[in-house]
């Protein structure tokens, strides 16, 4: 018995010190002072809502910017706006769900710039409606955008920064990754899985001296339901959904947002979750699996039922009505007007 004691004080002893060097390793490593001056970073959807946001704030702190985007237009914009502010920027029109694209605007953007230090996996898009109004196909595409296109680009920029023994990823994620949201079944579904690669990386790159930061944000005001997808009764579908994403206590506004996950790429976090109202969620639902579950159930019911349109798909911009634009959406409105 005795001999048992001791063995357990001595493995108590040894798991203490051990976190103890562990804890001391992390304190040194998040005391380095990451600075972006004349950093390269490529950003993912950074033509327009969060994306660009980020680009205006990196460029201020004097990062060389590589953006891209699918819609040749707003990307356009971005670019002339940012040259404008005197930002040094290559925007490079690119599907990111598509490897070969991806391959092509690394390659262009290393032959610009000759590295890429920093890599801040943004795009993605939502598709809002009931379960029985989503197909395989939005399954697919949520996979393809938000898993795919995250491990297309880490995938890419990974030799030159493991050869560098430096750099920094940044993924996007959303609470729909931690704590599934109901009307955003495909959503949640491809966040889920990008979240899950994005901590697994982490700890495989870490050693090579590249750091990975997940990023979980609740509701941000960036003005994106106006392009996202809406399916049943689109309408009410979008007036829920937009009304949400504007009120102050359940939303953030995008600029706080972006400069929020700009310091969590300096320091160096292992997860940054963004909103009170998600930091909450996640809490309940890890502690209280059941409760969560069945205030999540409740909910569906006061949601639009299926009906309305079915699969057919229509934008906010399309889905508007009475409810929605109002002064209940009005930073969203002018959130949407800032940043495309």
């Amino acid at each position: 018995m005795a001999r048992n004691t001791k063995i357990s004080g001595a493995l108590l002893v040894a798991a203490a010190g051990a976190g103890a060097m562990l804890l001391a390793r992390a304190a040194v490593g998040r005391s380095k002072t990451y600075d972006f001056r004349g950093k390269v970073v490529l950003i993912t959807g950074g033509s327009r809502g969060l994306g660009l946001v980020l680009a205006r704030q990196l460029a201020k702190q004097g990062a060389r910017l590589v953006i891209c985007g699918r819609d040749q237009e707003t990307l356009d914009e971005a670019d002339l706006e940012l040259r404008q502010s005197g930002a040094e920027v290559l925007a490079i029109r690119c599907d990111v769900r598509e490897q070969r694209e991806v391959q092509a605007m690394v390659e262009q953007a290393l032959q610009r710039f000759g590295v890429i230090d920093v890599l801040i996996n943004n795009a993605g898009t939502i598709a809002v409606g009931p379960q029985e109004t989503m197909t395989d196909q939005d399954f697919e595409d949520a996979l393809k955008i938000h898993f795919w296109a995250t491990y297309f680009t880490s995938m890419a920029v990974l030799p030159g920064m493991r050869e560098r023994r430096q750099g920094r990823i940044v993924n996007i994620t959303s609470i729909g990754a931690k704590v599934a949201v109901p009307h955003m079944l495909p959503y949640s579904s491809g966040k889920f899985a990008a979240y899950g690669f994005s901590r697994g990386l982490r700890y495989e790159v870490q050693k090579d001296g590249i750091i990975v930061t997940t990023v979980v944000p609740g509701l941000m005001r960036t003005g994106s339901p106006k392009n996202a997808d809406f399916r049943g009764q689109h309408r009410k579908e979008y007036a829920w959904f937009s009304i949400s994403d504007s009120l102050p206590i359940l939303s953030m506004r995008v600029e706080k947002a972006a400069s929020e996950i700009i310091e969590a790429c300096r320091r160096g976090d292992v997860e940054l979750t963004l909103t009170g109202p998600a930091k909450l969620a996640i809490v309940v639902d890890t502690l209280l699996p059941e409760l969560s579950g069945e205030l999540a159930a409740l909910g569906t019911w006061f949601l639009p039922a299926p009906g309305g349109s079915g699969i057919e798909s229509h934008k906010g911009i399309e889905s508007e009505s009475a409810v929605s634009p109002s002064l209940l959406t009005a930073s969203t409105e002018r959130s949407a007007a800032r940043n495309q």
